[in-house]
C-alpha cells in the first residue's frame, strides 16, 4: 500500500453542532457524524439530547487528528450564543447542512 492510498483509509476526525428540538446547540466529537446523529436521535447519544429530540446536525468540520476535532470543539463551547449563531452560519449569511 502506497503513502498515498493508507492517507485516505485513516480515519477524519469531526466535531458537529447539533440544533436541539428547543432550538439549543449541542457540539461533540466523532469520526461518524451520521451514525452519531442517529444516535442522538435514538436516545443512545447522551445526557443533553436525550430531552431535546429530534435533532439535527447543522455544522460539521473534519480534521485529521482527534486533538484538532476536539479543540475545535472547545472553542466552540467557549462561544457566546451570538457567535455560535454566526460559526454555524445562522446568521443569514451561509447555507446549512
Amino acid at each position: 500500500m502506497n503513502k498515498e492510498q493508507n492517507t485516505n483509509q485513516e480515519k477524519r476526525h469531526y466535531f458537529y453542532v447539533l440544533e436541539c428540538a428547543d432550538r439549543s446547540f449541542y457540539a461533540g466529537y466523532t469520526t461518524e457524524p451520521e451514525r452519531r446523529e442517529k444516535e442522538h436521535n435514538t436516545g443512545i447519544g447522551c445526557k443533553y439530547t436525550k430531552s431535546r429530540r429530534p435533532v439535527r446536525m447543522i455544522h460539521r468540520e473534519g480534521f485529521a487528528t482527534r486533538s484538532e476535532a476536539t479543540k475545535a470543539e472547545a472553542a466552540f463551547k467557549k462561544l457566546t450564543r451570538k457567535e455560535k449563531e454566526k460559526r454555524v452560519g445562522r446568521d443569514g449569511d451561509t447555507e446549512e447542512l
